[in-house]
């Protein structure tokens, strides 16, 4: 029996080839859900060609190799979060709130999406060679640090935030802080007796690596 998509009413293989742009989301939503559950090697493109309502021709037309499919989610996964990060405007905020903001923002995102933070472990484990390969991936993530030098620019001129600081290290700090208490946050609630997922120590993490992050920036006498 021909599996029937919920929102038409239609054949879903009709759908899928009729909708190029709509099969392929529904391939990398698939894929992204696969590759974070179990990695490259593990991965099945038969489980993501049943889960998207593709075939498995059309996933190796689209993407070539399942190599391919897990370069184009890693694209899709720092899209979504540039994009994200873009909405918010930062650069026509006060710096320090500007900066208190994104750091909040990527604490949220590694708690809401963790499937991010399983992409980034999995690539890391082939030495970030899909990234490296992939011109798209590295330009995403340009206008980020553009936007952290501005910034610390006029945060500096202000008399806000101390002088030197480099943009790309920031935001590995700013990043790092918050990945690895998600990453880790089930060994350490083992280790420490806290339910480091409960929603009140969220909430103090949250506000203890903002204030880390600014505590460093603030203007030295």
């Amino acid at each position: 029996m021909a599996e029937v998509d919920s929102r038409t009413g239609k054949d879903r293989k009709t759908v899928t080839t009729r909708d190029p742009v709509r099969t392929r989301r529904r391939i990398l939503q698939a894929a992204t859900e696969e590759f974070a559950a179990k990695g490259l090697e593990g991965a099945r493109t038969d489980e993501i060609a049943r889960r998207s309502g593709a075939n498995k021709r059309m996933i190796y037309h689209y993407f070539s190799s399942k190599e391919g499919l897990f370069q184009a989610v890693l694209e899709k996964a720092y899209a979504d979060i540039r994009g994200s990060e873009k909405r918010l405007r930062l650069t026509q905020r006060d710096p320090v709130d500007a900066m208190a903001q994104l750091v909040g923002f990527s604490f949220d995102w590694f708690h809401r999406h963790p499937e991010f933070a399983k992409l980034l472990n999995e690539e890391n484990l082939y030495e970030g060679v899909h990234v490296e390969s992939s011109a798209k991936a590295r330009s995403l993530n340009m206008p980020l640090v553009d936007m952290i030098q501005e910034l610390l620019e006029r945060g500096e001129a202000s008399g806000q935030f101390r002088s030197g600081v480099d943009p790309v290290q920031l935001y590995i700090s700013i990043a790092g802080i918050s990945y690895f208490f998600f990453s880790n946050r089930f060994t350490l609630s083992a280790i420490f007796s806290r339910d480091l997922a409960s929603r009140p120590e969220l909430e103090q993490r949250r506000q203890h690596v903002i204030d880390v992050i600014l505590g460093y920036l603030r203007q030295i006498d």
